[in-house]
């Protein structure tokens, strides 16, 4: 990390894994750029491997998928699906649902912005709440969690 100014610059690298169980590189955040009220990592989910199930009680989210492709679970007992390829902006409100799951054979490598307009600390895990995994998607518990060492 480098500041120039009342800039912060963060190097590319990979930081700590995801609370949601996904790899996630190294970000914007309270640590280490002293970020008020913005999240905003690269998140990487290798083929053959999926997130937990979990929503962000306060936090808006907004993905862009930079490759691959992922097919999210998302709404009410996960009921929805909808398939994200590279190109794709994703918008999930407040309190939604939501599981990412890659199918593919490429890994899906997606830009990851959340807002925290109620708390001072915004991180990775803050105000997440994991769901449990309803039944229909019961053939996902085949699929590891992603964490990467």
């Amino acid at each position: 990390m480098s500041t120039h100014g009342d800039c912060v610059l963060i190097r590319s690298g990979r930081g700590p894994d995801g609370a949601q169980g996904i790899g996630v590189a190294s970000g914007v955040t309270r640590q280490p750029a002293g970020a008020q009220g913005l999240c905003l990592n690269l998140v990487m989910i290798p083929p053959g491997s999926r997130g937990i199930p979990h929503f962000h009680d306060r936090h808006e989210t907004a993905i862009y998928t930079v490759s691959g492709q992922t097919e999210v679970w998302h709404g009410h007992g996960l009921a929805k699906r909808t398939v994200v390829r590279a190109g794709d902006f994703m918008y999930i409100p407040p309190g939604t649902p939501h599981l990412p799951v890659n199918r593919g054979d490429v890994t899906a490598i997606a830009v990851v912005a959340r807002t925290d307009p109620t708390e001072t600390d915004p991180t990775e895990t803050e105000s997440r709440v994991v769901v449990e995994l309803p039944r229909h998607l019961a053939d996902l518990l085949s699929l590891p969690i992603v964490v990467q060492e």
